[in-house]
C-alpha cells in the first residue's frame, strides 16, 4: 500500500529523495571506480606497447577517488540518523559524482587524442 503523501511534511518528502538519490549513487560510483582501474590498467598496456606517455592515467587515478568520496558519503548518508547529515551527505557525494563523472569524460579525451595517432 502507497504511503499517503498528503500526510508527509516536506521535510520528510526531500529526506525520502535525498536517501534514493543515496541508494543511486553508491552503487553506480562504486562500479566506476572499477571503470576507472580498468582504464589505468588498459592505459598501461597500451604505454609499454605504443610507447610514449600520457596524463590519462594519473587522471584516472584521481577520478577514482572522486567517485571513492561520492561512494563513502552516499553510504554514509544511509547510515546516519540525522535528517541534516543526510542532507550534507547527499549533497557532497551529489557534488563529487558529478564532478568525477566530467573528469572521467575528460580523460576520454585525453585518451583518443594522445593514443589515437
Amino acid at each position: 500500500m502507497e504511503p499517503d503523501l498528503t500526510t508527509e511534511s516536506p521535510h520528510q518528502r526531500r529526506a525520502k529523495l535525498d536517501e534514493g538519490t543515496c541508494r543511486l549513487i553508491c552503487p553506480i560510483a562504486s562500479a566506476m571506480v572499477g571503470v576507472c582501474m580498468t582504464g589505468i590498467g588498459l592505459l598501461r598496456v597500451a604505454v609499454v606497447v605504443r610507447g610514449g606517455e600520457t596524463i590519462a592515467d594519473d587522471l584516472l587515478s584521481v577520478d577514482a577517488l572522486a567517485f571513492l568520496l561520492a561512494t563513502l558519503c552516499s553510504y554514509f548518508a544511509l547510515r546516519v540518523q540525522s535528517v541534516t547529515r543526510l542532507h550534507w551527505l547527499e549533497r557532497i557525494a551529489d557534488a563529487a559524482f558529478i564532478a568525477a563523472m566530467l573528469m572521467l569524460t575528460l580523460a576520454c579525451f585525453v585518451i583518443t587524442y594522445s593514443l589515437g595517432g
